[in-house]
């Protein structure tokens, strides 16, 4: 059955006479005109941009060599600006009027297993019409913590990293309690605090409690590992926070909250949680504040735990957003917590940001309660005990409930560890008996009651690659075996280092003399000397392999400019806003072995 609660005022008032209510009415229209006027600390936070304007995030099929990858990279004039180690993504820097170009000829490399834009997401801080509460924290009991301290209040061995805007670890609240971490905005070890809102989102999860002082937090026992991920608007690229993840990860934590949400899916995101995952990690994420269904990001990534917000009364805020990628709910209107604030150190504020670490705090209890459970058994226990709201079941509003601290703290600790059944694994291509040459993609099928974390493909008993990514799929480049019979194994991985091994596939390598001719281009039109002035000037290349043209790039005033998969490909230039002069231009044709052959250059008059 559902439990509701009466709102928050109705509850204040009931205590006292008629005089008192007027009296407690008229202190709180006077305190929220006050806090209208000059407004929250969060409140001026600006728009997110989509993307980042010059970057692109790209992911390498397993098995392809380096030299193959910097050589496709050095074509597109992108340069590797950095390396996320843990996923094997890319981060890439190309010309903000490039992006779009080269974006489309990665994505369309055989090589290249995503190839996508940085996304940006911002912050989800209180909306703009705030309702705050007179000063207690109400959440705490509408959630049973109370009754879930009994059984445990936190251990210091266990970690939340916090992947935020920084934590102010000399809060009266937090001292003691905030780990060295890592600033991945900056790329330095400065994890302080300028906007406030990490050091909110570390006070409901783990503030010092019984201590006489300030507020108390959900896990008041455990640590925070604070990792800085904003830039002073508040906003954070994927990559960084796919970044701060996978640290997460490395440091010893073993629950993550991020209240950040972006618009843009991303393998990238999606990448670093399921690595996070494969190590026994719960991901915890707030589903935004945008007020509809559309899915917000990490918290619509697989296996992450999204978070929607509760008003006093068990209704689903106005502003929270929701949809199928929810999880749970859980209070998020008016939550009491640490602030920045010189004034006064505590501040109330709302937002989905502030429902999501409630949910990881609960996390951070279950593991301290019972270190042995998995991070599956973890996110179980917490729908299973969560208290049914709206629709019976599962519904896009609530997820599977508001999450009840004390329920699943009996769940935990009644339940017992140990995942013992192994993957199964199955290579689907190439099939068994074919011929194959030069470079092959090999997919592989896994499955696992809780989760595959990796796969491994052998070659004739050598590891040729391995594969974090729920794709399962593998670049072998069969230049390095023999000519003849290859056997190809696949073993998949849970996290609990089960390891499942598919039936072998055999395969008949046979690759003929090495291809080491270039292809030739030649521009056909326009020719050398032209004058161009059509607003839309097509270009004419046609290129020539002596085993077949994969690609033509155009290339105009030496910056790369269109691709095409045509062996006679027609560029369209608009030369409208083309500045008056002489203009160059020249194609780069290029075969499947990676040769590369140049046109003449052909210089044209505007």
């Amino acid at each position: 059955m559902d439990r509701k609660m009466g709102s928050l005022s109705d509850r204040k008032q009931s205590v006292g006479a008629a005089d008192n209510k007027h009296k407690k009415a008229w202190a709180r229209a006077l305190w929220l005109a006050a806090f209208l006027a000059v407004g929250s600390p969060f409140a001026a936070h600006a728009a997110a941009p989509a993307f980042a304007p010059d970057h692109i995030l790209v992911k390498p099929k397993a098995g392809v060599a380096e030299t193959t990858l910097q050589a496709l990279f050095a074509r597109q004039r992108a340069m590797q600006h950095d390396v996320l180690r843990q996923l094997n993504v890319r981060v890439l820097h190309v010309q903000a009027d490039q992006l779009e170009t080269v974006l489309r000829a990665l994505a369309h490399d055989p090589n290249i297993e995503f190839a996508e834009k940085d996304g940006i997401a911002g912050i989800n801080l209180t909306p703009n019409d705030p309702y705050y509460t007179y000063g207690y924290e109400w959440h705490l009991a509408d959630i049973s913590a109370p009754q879930a301290w009994d059984l445990c209040t936190g251990s210091s061995s266990i970690v939340v990293a916090v992947v935020d805007s920084g934590v102010m670890a000399n809060h009266p609240d937090l001292v003691g309690k905030v780990l060295p971490g890592y600033n991945f905005y900056a790329n330095n070890t400065d994890t302080s605090d300028a906007i406030g809102h990490g050091t909110g989102v570390s006070g409901i999860i783990a503030a010092d409690s019984n201590n006489g002082t300030g507020v108390a937090g959900i896990s008041w026992g455990s640590l925070i590992l604070p990792i800085k991920v904003t830039d002073s608007t508040g906003n954070a690229q994927y990559s960084a926070i796919a970044s701060a993840i996978s640290y997460a990860a490395d440091h010893g934590a073993r629950v993550i909250n991020v209240s950040l949400a972006g618009t843009s899916s991303s393998s990238t995101l999606q990448s670093a949680v399921d690595y996070a995952w494969s190590k026994n990690l719960v991901i915890v994420a707030s589903a935004g504040n945008a007020g509809n269904n559309a899915p917000e990001y990490p918290a619509a990534c697989n296996h992450v735990i999204g978070v929607t917000a509760l008003n006093t009364d068990d209704t689903l805020c106005s502003w929270s957003s929701y949809g199928s990628y929810v999880s749970l709910a859980a209070p998020g209107q008016g939550i009491w917590t640490t602030s920045t604030s010189a004034s006064s150190g505590y501040a109330s504020d709302s937002g989905t940001s502030f429902s999501s670490p409630i949910v990881a705090g609960v996390a951070a209890l279950m593991a301290s309660a019972n270190p042995q459970l998995s991070n599956s058994q973890i996110v179980s226990i917490l729908e299973t005990t969560a208290i049914d709201l709206g629709a019976a079941g599962y519904d896009v509003y609530f997820g599977h409930g508001k999450v009840n601290a004390y329920e699943a703290l009996l769940g935990a600790v009644g339940a017992s560890g140990g995942d013992t059944s192994p993957p199964t694994a199955t290579i689907t291509a190439p099939t068994a008996g074919s011929t194959v040459s030069g470079v092959v993609t090999v997919n592989v099928s896994a499955s696992d009651n809780v989760g595959v974390t990796k796969v491994e493909l052998y070659v004739n008993g050598t590891l040729a690659g391995t594969d974090t990514a729920s794709s399962w799929s593998f670049s072998w480049d069969t230049a390095g075996a023999a000519n003849g019979s290859c056997t190809l194994v696949a073993k998949a991985y849970d996290a609990a280092g089960n390891c499942g091994v598919s039936a072998s596939v055999s395969v008949t390598v046979q690759n003929g003399v090495a291809d080491t001719t270039p292809p030739s281009a030649l521009i056909t039109s326009p020719v050398n000397g032209a004058t161009v002035s059509a607003k839309s000037q097509k270009i004419y290349v046609t290129a020539t392999d002596n085993v077949g043209v994969t690609r033509v790039d155009l290339f105009i005033d030496g910056k790369f400019f269109a691709s095409s998969t045509s062996s006679a490909p027609v560029f369209s230039w608009n030369t409208g806003k083309v500045a008056r002069g002489a203009h160059t231009l020249q194609a780069f044709a290029y075969d499947a072995a990676g040769n590369e052959g140049a046109s003449q250059v052909v210089t044209v008059n505007k």
